[in-house]
């Protein structure tokens, strides 16, 4: 597993569609100051961090900044790619080097394709296309819920499910099916967080997903995020963003 942060969007430097395995079968190389994101259109064997893994249609990887990589292809090989730099702030995921994204190859391949198709003219837009498509690859296996007690995870579903409406810790209790202090407890022990914490800091992670890559209006964004009061939304993205909700529309 790797950590990458995506509290932020990335900053995107290239995008685009190689071509490799014409004049060669082999490719080593490294980026020294960005991140790789690989959407495979070919079978072949990636090695990096000291493991080899094969690759397949569908499949994606993902190498840190500083990596050496080596491919091994087997003909003329087609992928989609992003170089990238994350933005290190908020909680990290942790990803899988290499995964088969299943079902979900068709729409990390529309994004993809989104955001190279904008670049570099829309940087912002081809920024949102690679971190929907980021959020989706660590979507794909969620790890940080498989070790957790099922209570926790329980209450993590629902509170992802509806952050924009009221969360209480005694509501969540109820859902997960034990009682509110125990699943206090629990929270704390699984997360090192209060559900509290935890509800406010994935809606504002969700708010200023909203304010940096789309055009709603900043009550519509605050009451998608379950803190219709502005003054409220206000005061919280100061505390959890370190500044006003404009301001990191701005940014």
């Amino acid at each position: 597993m790797i950590e990458l942060h995506l509290a932020q969007p990335p900053e995107v430097v290239n995008a685009g569609a190689g071509v490799h395995g014409v004049r060669g079968l082999r490719d080593r190389f490294r980026l020294p100051d960005l991140w790789q994101l690989h959407l495979f259109n070919y079978s072949a064997e990636l090695t990096l961090l000291g493991t080899t893994y094969s690759v397949a249609p569908g499949y994606v990887s993902l190498t840190p900044a500083g990596t050496q990589v080596q491919f091994d292809y087997r003909g003329r090989s087609e992928h989609l790619y992003a170089h990238f730099r994350p933005v290190v702030a908020g909680d990290p995921s942790y990803v899988p080097v290499v995964q088969d994204a299943g079902e979900a190859a068709p729409l990390l391949s529309a994004l993809l394709r989104s955001a190279i198709e904008s670049s570099p003219s829309g940087s912002a837009r081809t920024a949102a296309d690679v971190w929907s498509a980021l959020w989706r690859i660590a979507d794909l296996t969620p790890v940080t819920t498989e070790t957790r007690h099922p209570a926790v995870a329980t209450a993590i579903a629902h509170i992802e499910a509806n952050l924009a409406q009221p969360l209480t810790v005694p509501g969540l209790a109820r859902v997960a099916g034990v009682s509110h202090n125990h699943l206090t407890r629990l929270f704390q022990s699984d997360t090192g967080s209060t559900v509290i914490a935890y509800i406010r800091r994935r809606r504002m992670t969700r708010a200023r997903h909203l304010l940096v890559s789309s055009t709603l209006s900043i009550p519509a964004i605050a009451a998608s995020v379950g803190i219709p009061d502005l003054q409220a939304f206000n005061k919280t993205c100061h505390r959890e963003l370190g500044a006003s909700p404009r301001a990191v529309r701005a940014a």
